[in-house]
């Protein structure tokens, strides 16, 4: 299936859903990824941005808020955390994997890679595990590649080398793949299966969409459409018995009314029966028994001379 190398990147079917199967018996997955880089363009991180009054907030009285709203309601979450943010937050990191939750890694300083050197994406790959393991005292399983607060991609910007650099680094799952509603496979390599799962993400479950761009007045208006879309999103997994998956910003979603609207949300899935919550890392690993390798069909082209198939 040479063809298909640089077409199909992920299983080609989806798992219907009577084969969706979560632990204990649980009727639909939730998972939640609070996103702590403040990277504002596609140079990632700068000093700039750190010292804006946006990500003073966010690393203060926006994430107390959002971890305390995770904690009233019992639920643990994954952060993904560039290297640089880590380190301004070590402390922080520290505390967050004490309790349950997860630390996953979000790049060096959250750079655009999509026209560096194989070689170069490899170390900022490298340094950036190294950073995270020393910080947290854990191997970080999980890599994101998520918007940037300006960025044209609503799904974050990748390397051609990417993936196989992930899969090289021994990470088990990338955290942001938008081919379907419940974990998959990203496949780097058709022929032999090669692949890395990831996770579910879309960005109408992602708080930053709403409540900072495109930027309409004062942002508030959109916190509401937040809302409705979390809730219709959910509801409609919940039916299907799959996955629901949404991400937040601290400095977005760290604000008294945003944080009001989203216990709301939170109070109204704990409401719900079947309900399995989950870091991403618990997720992949329950899903590997599941769908253990990418499920690609043969090629239908037939061979002629000069043809990719």
């Amino acid at each position: 299936m040479p063809w298909k190398d640089g077409y199909t990147i992920s299983t080609e079917k989806s798992v219907s859903d009577r084969d969706v199967r979560w632990p204990g018996e649980q009727r639909c997955c939730f998972s939640i990824t609070v996103d702590l880089s403040v990277a504002s363009g596609p140079e990632g991180i700068t000093e700039a941005d750190l010292a804006s009054p946006k990500a003073q907030f966010g690393l203060r009285e926006g994430l107390d808020r959002i971890e305390e709203a995770l904690d009233r309601f019992g639920l643990k979450a994954t952060f993904a955390t560039p290297a640089v943010m880590a380190r301004v937050q070590a402390h922080r990191l520290r505390l967050l994997t004490q309790r349950g939750h997860e630390i996953a890694a979000e790049g060096f300083r959250h750079e655009d890679v999509s026209a560096m050197s194989r070689a170069d994406e490899a170390e900022r790959i490298a340094l950036t595990t190294a950073v995270l393991s020393d910080i947290t005292g854990r191997r970080p399983e999980g890599w994101f590649s998520l918007p940037r607060q300006a960025d044209k991609f609503a799904g974050g910007t990748i390397s051609p080398h990417t993936m196989d650099l992930l899969i090289d680094a021994g990470y088990a799952w990338f955290g942001n793949g938008l081919a379907d509603d419940i974990p998959h496979h990203w496949v780097t390599d058709a022929a032999s299966r090669r692949s890395i799962l990831a996770m579910p993400y879309y960005y109408h479950y992602d708080d930053q969409f709403f409540l900072l761009f495109p930027s309409k007045g004062t942002g508030l208006e959109h916190a509401d459409s937040l809302f409705r879309n979390w809730r219709a999103e959910f509801d409609a997994q919940y039916r299907r018995g799959r996955h629901f998956h949404m991400t937040l910003h601290p400095y977005a979603s760290g604000f008294g009314h945003r944080v009001r609207l989203l216990e709301t949300f939170l109070r109204y899935v704990s409401g719900f029966d079947g309900i399995w919550n989950a870091t991403a890392s618990a997720v992949i690993a329950h899903w590997r028994q599941i769908d253990p390798v990418p499920r690609l069909e043969p090629s239908i082209w037939r061979d002629y001379p000069g043809s990719l198939s």
